[in-house]
């Protein structure tokens, strides 16, 4: 639901701040630090509610804060269950469309922080009794802020979102793995030249071609699952710059212990509160772990569009499903759309990764303020290749067929194909005939039969497809 789009009664709260006074319409959950924030960033235009897993991770923040103090006696329990309560409300979806500040925003994240303050603080309000922005009952900054800064429950929330984003990311990984590999099995027995620097090299299987593609993508699952551990570390108690003050010497262990009670992740506190405000290298690692994903994805949707090339003038191994007419202009002609927005979305998280590490290094003394494009950079790339992913696969590579006629005629017409000559025939002669091939246009096999290098069932036997694609014993007596 866009809130803009939220009928207004026309009736208003009166709300004030360090600034002034404003006028609320009272159907919103958020306030007046969420009006002014909306007034100041119309930067990227996406909103934080553009990004659940953020939503959810502030709320999980909120409630693990709530219940800690509650536990050290410095929240009133009835104002601490219905913060927890509105946090649960939160978490599963309930007023995401009062989270309505842009993505990017100066502050560090203080707008970020004060719009979830503010929603929770009203919809606690609801569940006691009371009217919304009747805060002396439940205040955002008093109550659902208390023994927090914006400096530890922001990157918090950022680090907890980030974990439940990765599971999903992996997930469009692993369902992309197995369709290359549904594909490696389709394709086990169709015949190919394998290709170094586009030129022949030797002959394969195109589904070992495609095996490949999947044992690729395979080896990322381990990579972003070891980077997102980084996340677990965490700062909440540090408040403002990692001294603590405000907050109580326990807070720090039981709000954690909630926490990993909340996600079943094991968060843990770090040991230099002063050093986890300020660093964002964890953000800096993982989102590495990303861009080397998107680099492996635009290299195969490359070979993709290469296999496919033509169908005429081109590769023409491979056909990609048609999705759609190919030009204005050109009738008949169709394009490989699906591999060409993939490119364009790891180009994008490329660009990303360059963001993270300028804001990372543009940290000074005890906090970097730049944590907001970090966050907004992260989690537009892992969305963008979530989408890329799934479509990729459902568009593209299930559909995708083999030409086995024309791959196999390639194989037989390729100069390459006197590699697998090389061990009986040896390399002088070898060269000799891929210089001949070269000059008369006459394929390898025949060019041996035609000078009786060998007789042609022992030419046939060493050529057969099952003997070209994988190691060999010889016997060359």
């Amino acid at each position: 639901m866009d809130i803009t789009k939220t009928h207004l009664s026309g009736e208003t709260r009166t709300e004030h701040d360090l600034l002034g006074y404003r006028e609320i319409p009272v159907e919103y959950y958020f306030g007046i630090q969420t009006m002014r924030a909306m007034e100041n960033f119309h930067i990227s235009r996406v909103r934080l509610h553009f990004f659940p897993d953020l939503i959810k991770g502030l709320a999980i923040v909120k409630e693990a804060a709530a219940k800690a103090n509650k536990d050290l006696g410095v929240l009133d329990p009835v104002i601490a269950d219905a913060i927890v309560a509105a946090c649960k409300d939160v978490k599963h979806g309930l007023f995401r469309e009062h989270f309505v500040v842009d993505m990017v925003q100066g502050g560090a994240g203080t707008s970020t922080n004060m719009n979830a303050n503010e929603v929770i603080a009203n919809r606690a309000l609801e569940v006691m009794g009371y009217e919304r922005g009747q805060y002396k009952y439940c205040h955002p900054n008093n109550h659902v802020n208390l023994s927090q800064s914006t400096n530890d429950a922001y990157p918090t929330a950022v680090k907890i979102a980030l974990t439940f984003s990765n599971r999903r990311l992996i997930k469009a990984v692993e369902e992309l793995v197995d369709a290359f590999r549904a594909k490696g099995v389709d394709f086990k027995d169709v015949i190919k030249m394998g290709r170094t620097q586009l030129q022949d090299a030797v002959p394969m299987t195109l589904g070992q071609e495609f095996e490949a593609y999947a044992a690729n993508l395979a080896e990322e699952v381990d990579r972003l699952q070891t980077n997102v551990n980084l996340f677990l570390e965490v700062n909440m108690g540090a408040t403002a710059i990692g001294t603590g003050i405000n907050s109580d010497p326990d807070y720090t262990p039981l709000c954690v212990g909630y926490l990993n009670e909340i996600t079943k992740l094991p968060f843990k506190a770090a040991e230099n509160m002063i050093e986890a405000t300020n660093d964002t290298g964890a953000f800096v690692i993982y989102s590495s772990a990303v861009k080397r994903l998107a680099v492996k994805l635009s290299k195969i949707c490359n070979d993709l569009r290469l296999l496919s090339s033509g169908p005429r003038t081109g590769f023409n191994e491979i056909n990609l499903p048609p999705m759609q007419p190919g030009s204005t202009i050109m009738p008949g002609k169709v394009n490989p759309v699906i591999p060409e927005v993939v490119n364009q979305v790891a180009f994008k998280v490329f660009g990303n990764d360059l963001v993270v590490t300028f804001a990372a290094e543009a940290g000074q003394l005890e906090l970097n303020v730049m944590e907001p494009i970090i966050v907004h950079s992260l989690f537009e790339s892992i969305e963008m290749l979530i989408n890329a992913m799934n479509t990729l696969r459902t568009k593209c590579v299930v559909g995708i067929t083999a030409n086995v006629e024309h791959l196999r005629n390639m194989v037989y017409n390729s100069i390459g194909l006197v590699t697998a000559l090389n061990p009986y025939l040896g390399y002088e002669i070898s060269t000799e005939l891929a210089a001949t091939a070269l000059e008369t246009g006459k394929g390898i096999y025949d060019l041996v039969l035609e000078k009786n290098l060998m007789p042609k069932e022992e030419l046939d036997n060493i050529l057969k497809p099952e003997n070209m694609v994988k190691p060999r014993k010889f016997n060359l007596k």
